[in-house]
């Protein structure tokens, strides 16, 4: 098996928990993987620093499906995680517990089914061969762009042809970028004084401006809903089509347009904004790792045999998907998924208090000495066949775990080996500051800067 460098990349530095406060908050930037102490990465279950309500980080990968299963139905999602997305998506599939939610996840489940995937798959096909057109004119000019924006450009374009069958259009992309950026960096989930001062279930003001961002971004979607309503409605055979043919089983009833504004907002924004995150991640650590690009070229030509690349072929993929799983691990999208006591009772054995922030951070998990060898290289044959015995079980949690795993998980995964053997075989990508490069956490993991580089056409 292929050697690759052992290489680490940009992770926060550790501090002990009142230095990590002070830090956060000088900084002012809501990076909450900056509040993390270096206990964080050690402890099975402990709590996080002092404030009005309990804060409790859970490691072990047993209490963590206890909590995420969650039989008695005792932790909802955490009220300040609403309070935080409520403008943006609603009452939507990614909020939503108990009844509500399970309506909403019957409704929806048949529209990512692999079938859906795998008719859709063509959309995906069309949405990078226009984005290699523009990388080719970025390879040509020479100009530097932000790595960030791109992927975000590309995995929106996707989502907008394969849910809404239409391709979407620069300004608008860059639009929904700017205005999820101001969103996400001043939404108030991120305040840190409110998480240390605030009781549980305190009322959310969100600030003008996310208010602001939150109405246009609803505002595009409405538009592209609307284009399949009406006078549009059975015209189409997309997954936008598919959730708005849903009927709840007991009611007979559809969706509202509210509703689908609700449902296909998780899927435009959780499904393109999360992959990008991750893809960011990808084009940037393959910048700085050489032998893992050349390693993703040789599977792909093998693969494939210098044809397109097919959706059969993003299955047999498995280096390639094995990279995309190493950053997943070591930058996830999501990176807490916090949940709120609704009731004092006790998880393992350690008393939890009502009202209790109980944090499942995929991050700390996914970084812990006590599940993975060497926790912070990036290591992508950690996921090949022959090291599967090296896993421990519940410690790799990405796309949630129970029956609230990530619905569009499948999607993701075809969409981002698509792109990464696509993008990785024509282009080499070069950071141009890559040792300012650092992770940041709000409501997503992303650079704390934009990542900005060039490219050029690969000449092999």
């Amino acid at each position: 098996m292929p050697e690759i460098d052992v290489y680490i990349p940009p992770k926060p530095y550790s501090l002990w928990s009142v230095a990590a406060l002070a830090r956060t908050v000088w900084r002012g930037d809501g990076d909450l993987l900056s509040l993390l102490p270096a206990a964080a990465y050690k402890m099975k279950v402990g709590h996080l620093g002092m404030s009005r309500r309990s804060t409790m980080l859970f490691n072990d990968p047993a209490l963590i499906r206890e909590v995420l299963m969650d039989e008695g139905e005792i932790f909802p999602k955490s009220d300040l995680m609403v309070g935080a997305l409520e403008p943006l998506i609603g009452q939507s599939i990614f909020v939503t517990d108990g009844e509500k939610w399970r309506r909403q996840r019957a409704m929806i489940d048949p529209a990512f089914s692999m079938m859906r995937i795998n008719l859709a798959f063509s959309s995906m096909q069309a949405a990078v061969d226009d984005y290699e057109a523009r990388l080719d004119g970025l390879a040509a000019s020479g100009k530097t762009f932000s790595l960030d924006l791109a992927m975000s450009h590309l995995t929106a374009d996707i989502i907008c042809r394969t849910v809404f069958s239409t391709s979407l259009e620069s300004e608008v992309a860059h639009d929904v970028f700017e205005d999820f950026t101001i969103f996400e960096r001043s939404v108030a989930q991120v305040e840190i004084w409110r998480l240390i001062t605030e009781p549980a279930w305190s009322k959310v003001h969100q600030p003008d401006e996310v208010v602001a961002a939150c109405t246009r971004i609803r505002r595009h979607l409405g538009q592209l809903v609307d284009t399949h309503l009406g006078e549009g409605q059975g015209k189409y055979n997309d997954i936008a089509s598919a959730v708005i043919a849903a009927r709840d089983s007991e009611t007979g009833r559809p969706f509202t347009r509210d509703e689908l504004i609700d449902q296909l907002g998780v899927f435009f924004l959780a499904g393109h904004e999360t992959t990008a995150s991750v893809l960011t991640w990808v084009f940037y650590i393959l910048s700085q790792q050489p032998d893992v690009l050349r390693r993703i070229r040789e599977e792909v030509e093998q693969v494939t045999g210098g044809k397109e690349v097919s959706f059969e072929h993003t299955k047999q993929l498995s280096f390639t998907r094995c990279v995309f799983r190493e950053t997943l691990r070591l930058y996830p999208p999501i990176t807490f998924m916090p949940r709120v006591a609704l009731k004092h009772t006790r998880i393992g054995g350690k008393r939890v208090k009502r009202g209790a922030l109980v944090m499942i951070a995929p991050w700390t998990v996914h970084r812990h000495r006590d599940y993975w060898r060497h926790p912070h290289v990036f290591d992508p044959d950690r996921f090949l066949p022959g090291r599967e015995k090296e896993l421990v079980s519940g410690a790799y949690i990405p796309f949630g775990l129970g029956p609230h795993t990530c619905i569009g998980a499948g999607f993701a995964q075809a969409e981002s080996a698509l792109i990464i053997a696509r993008l990785a075989r024509r282009f080499d990508f070069t950071t141009n500051d890559p040792a300012s490069v650092r992770p940041a956490a709000r409501l997503t993991t992303r650079p704390a800067e934009q990542v900005i580089c060039h490219v050029k056409r690969h000449a092999g």
